[in-house]
């Protein structure tokens, strides 16, 4: 089977932000979840049969008690936050699973699930449908990979090197030193991807630089780092089969409605009858 895992908040952000593209700022109030049904069902209609949806239901983290200038959810549209509840419970209604994250980020979910799916041997590959970059750190060779929605890319280790310049497993420590302005962490003053690529190549991770390397700024990156790894550990399911979709609840019959898209519940039950047709295998 192949495991796919999607980051809910990317989706929500793409498709509200694709959506103000052209309707001149009138936001229907459940327009973007709509959008992510949309994409997870298109997944499903091209045979995805094991998927696993990861959200952001509390935008901070413990990483903001590390630092204070971590990302937080203000400055948010009020039609974009409005919507985060409805997708985790429209997803849920359409039978999909989803990882509300509260202590943790949906980054940390992904990372989780990605390592207890790898874990399986049933599981041929893990696809990790997420554009953060911090995401690169799960890679593993052509078991695990990340595709960028932007050009539909698929980044195996080699692609992750290529672009990086690093090994997927040194992601944390070259965020730490060249800083993720989206998480709103800076890195190391002086220190740019190329040369944060080279100390890596050279040196190892953080904890094996000479001291001389960073000097006084060691502790900062060693916090930075720990900013930039992800969570493994979350305890989202026990076993893979948790994960495959069976088709939308009855509690799905109240949302087309609710999100003015008389579509999607006819599109739901031919994706389920798509399976059902294919025999039920495994994807």
């Amino acid at each position: 089977m192949i495991v796919h895992l999607i980051d809910g908040t990317y989706e929500l952000f793409r498709h509200f932000y694709g959506q103000r593209s052209f309707n001149k700022g009138k936001d229907k109030p459940f327009g973007a979840v709509a959008g992510v049904l949309h994409s997870v069902l298109e997944l499903i209609e091209t045979g995805a049969t094991h998927i696993g949806v990861a959200t952001d239901h509390v935008i901070e983290s413990f990483r903001n008690d590390l630092w204070p200038d971590y990302k937080t959810g203000d400055g948010m549209e009020p039609a974009l936050h409005a919507q985060f509840l409805p997708l985790e419970e429209a997803l849920q209604a359409m039978g999909v699973v989803v990882w509300p994250m509260i202590e943790l980020e949906a980054d940390d979910g992904l990372a989780s699930a990605a390592r207890l799916a790898a874990e399986d041997s049933r599981v041929e590959k893990v696809c990790i449908w997420a554009n953060d970059k911090d995401l690169a750190q799960c890679v593993r060779d052509d078991r695990v990979v990340q595709i960028i929605r932007k050009g539909m890319e698929i980044r195996n280790a080699e692609g992750v090197r290529a672009k990086f310049g690093v090994e997927p497993a040194l992601i944390p420590d070259l965020l730490a030193l060249v800083g993720d302005a989206q998480d709103g962490y800076p890195g190391i003053r002086g220190i740019g991807s190329v040369t944060a690529a080279s100390l890596l190549n050279r040196h190892g991770p953080i904890e094996s630089f000479p001291d001389d390397v960073l000097g006084g700024n060691r502790e900062l990156a060693m916090l930075f780092k720990t900013l930039a790894t992800l969570r493994t550990d979350a305890p989202l399911f026990a076993d893979v089969n948790e994960l495959e979709w069976h088709g939308p609840t009855a509690a799905f019959a109240e949302w087309p409605e609710r999100m003015a898209d008389a579509r999607i519940q006819a599109r739901s039950l031919n994706a389920m009858s798509k399976g059902k047709r294919a025999g039920g295998k495994s994807d």
